[in-house]
């Protein structure tokens, strides 16, 4: 009896600790580029959490390519949140799995956009092959590094932002985009798995001319490898970045996490996690800490998915999904 007891008595206290301990931890599942970000956010939230609730919160994280890491989530990876790169790997969520309402996007301020970002193109120190524009990167030989736009957010937008300069050209259409896009792969040596591979391929194996990737990723490789080692040259014209977030509503509702969740996405609106945007090289929402860092943000002339090619489902159709335009143009390489 006394055996019985015991077991009975463990048995309900495992209950009450793991009834005491549920909605206390949160999996923010992310793209790889976002690491140093959330880094720095996460204990900032987590202090103010606790501040105005009295409660304890862990925050893990989940990093690597963005496609990968939306597919990790429908395969059945638990993430309370998912902050994405592009609109349509939280789609996916919907598509494929149901996991969120279809109308995601509307459930926070600017279409859930907590700030914005642009492809930039790094280059070695002194930039010895004068690469200055998306025109530089079909020379003969010059090597470009870049994510692989089947798998990530990051080259789908060096892809697209590449393709947008070429059609916005004097005399631009389809064909001749089609072409430069082209002869742009035709220099890339190497197709990296996420954004943070390319980085170590260009700056740790010293491989390639020229880096394509978020303006924010200059930040990290500054902090990682000095900021002499590199330059950043600002495109004549390039693509918005638009990373979005958003609540997996079905694991918070079988997790009891939801309002947690809520409010740790909203912390990005805040005046400190717009700051910390900020600090981390993402151009915030907030119009009064743009303006306070407005002097590490050059003015370039972007362009939008939607405004160049019908928004991101019809752009994932025509240039991504098996048979689009990539595979057509990279199986050619």
């Amino acid at each position: 009896m006394k055996t019985r007891f015991s077991v009975l008595t463990a048995l309900l206290l495992a209950a009450v600790s793991g009834s005491a301990l549920a909605g206390n931890e949160l999996l923010n599942v992310s793209y790889d580029v976002m690491r140093d970000f959330y880094k720095d956010l996460n204990p900032a939230f987590i202090k103010d959490y606790k501040a105005r609730t009295g409660q304890e919160l862990t925050i893990q994280q989940s990093h690597g390519g963005s496609g990968k890491q939306a597919r990790a989530v429908i395969d059945g990876l638990e993430a309370d949140v998912i902050t994405m790169n592009m609109p349509p790997d939280i789609d996916a969520l919907y598509d494929k799995a149901k996991l969120i309402p279809e109308n995601w996007a509307s459930r926070l301020p600017n279409n859930s956009l907590p700030f914005t970002s642009l492809q930039v193109l790094i280059v070695r120190k002194g930039n010895p092959k004068q690469i200055k524009d998306w025109s530089d990167l079909v020379k003969p030989g010059i090597q470009v590094v870049m994510p692989n736009p089947k798998v990530t957010g990051n080259g789908r937008y060096s892809y697209l932002a590449a393709w947008g300069y070429a059609l916005k050209q004097p005399g631009g259409n389809e064909q001749k985009a089609r072409e430069f896009v082209g002869a742009m792969l035709k220099n890339v040596p190497v197709l990296d798995s996420g954004g943070r591979a390319a980085t170590t391929t260009f700056m740790q194996r010293n491989i390639g001319d020229v880096l394509l990737t978020f303006e924010n990723e200059a930040e990290m490789i500054a902090r990682e490898f000095g900021r002499g080692q590199f330059e950043v040259v600002y495109p004549s014209l390039s693509v918005r970045a638009e990373p979005p977030v958003a609540v997996v509503d079905k694991v918070v509702d079988k997790k009891g996490t939801r309002k947690q969740a809520e409010e740790y996405l909203k912390f990005l609106w805040s005046p400190a996690g717009q700051e910390i945007a900020a600090q981390n090289y993402l151009r915030p929402q907030d119009p009064a800490v743009l303006k306070k860092y407005a002097s590490q943000f050059p003015a370039v002339k972007l362009f939008t998915v939607d405004e160049v090619f019908g928004g991101w489902r019809k752009a994932q159709k025509t240039h991504f999904d098996d048979g689009g335009s990539f595979d057509q143009i990279y199986s050619k390489k």
